[in-house]
């Protein structure tokens, strides 16, 4: 018959406490690469406003295939200038797109609810390609400063830590997760 062993009260307690105090001194800081990275990631995210304001006044669909394909190609040739794997940029970058057509799709669904977009200032479309691409340099270069720390077994928890402050809303909320969703390298 199997019985299980009791430990006292308080002898439980201090294997509890040594226990938790080892994992809490066993977690890392979030090394510094990561909060450039995640800022310039939801700077990227913050233009896909102004494009669904472009695509609801022109009539274009969200899905712009052949310029997805440029910017990803992109990447892939300055991948090398900063020592990375170039399908690991391009993964970054589509990310990158997949999380802005998130937001883009989220606020046309809700502005044709509402039968209206907001009453802003219309931004052209072929000026926020370029700071798009200028955005694009910068963030694989952060990238590549981050890129040893993926594997760190903290680093879903750093992650998920510096995330929170950057959301603003459930939508843009989840574009950030989407974008950010692979930085990290785990075995699950």
């Amino acid at each position: 018959m199997f019985h299980c062993l009791r430990l006292p009260p308080l002898l439980s307690g201090v294997l509890f406490g040594l226990l938790a105090g080892t994992a809490h001194a066993a977690a890392s800081p979030a090394p510094d690469a990561l909060q450039p990275l995640l800022a310039t990631i939801n700077e990227r995210l913050s233009f896909a406003d102004q494009v669904a304001l472009t695509k609801w006044d022109s009539g274009k669909p969200i899905q712009d295939t052949a310029r997805e394909a440029q910017v990803i190609a992109n990447a892939r040739k300055q991948a090398a200038q900063q020592k990375l794997d170039p399908e690991q940029a391009a993964d970054l970058i589509a990310a990158q797109i997949e999380a802005n057509k998130l937001v883009q799709y989220g606020l046309l669904a809700i502005w044709q609810a509402a039968h209206k977009a907001p009453d802003v200032p219309r931004p052209d479309l072929n000026q926020i390609r370029p700071k798009l691409d200028a955005l694009q340099a910068r963030l694989l270069q952060q990238y590549a400063d981050f890129t040893p720390y993926r594997v760190d077994p903290e680093c879903p928890n750093w992650l998920a830590e510096q995330r929170a402050s950057l959301i603003k809303d459930a939508l843009h909320g989840q574009a950030l997760i989407r974008a950010t969703g692979e930085l990290c390298v785990t075995d699950q």
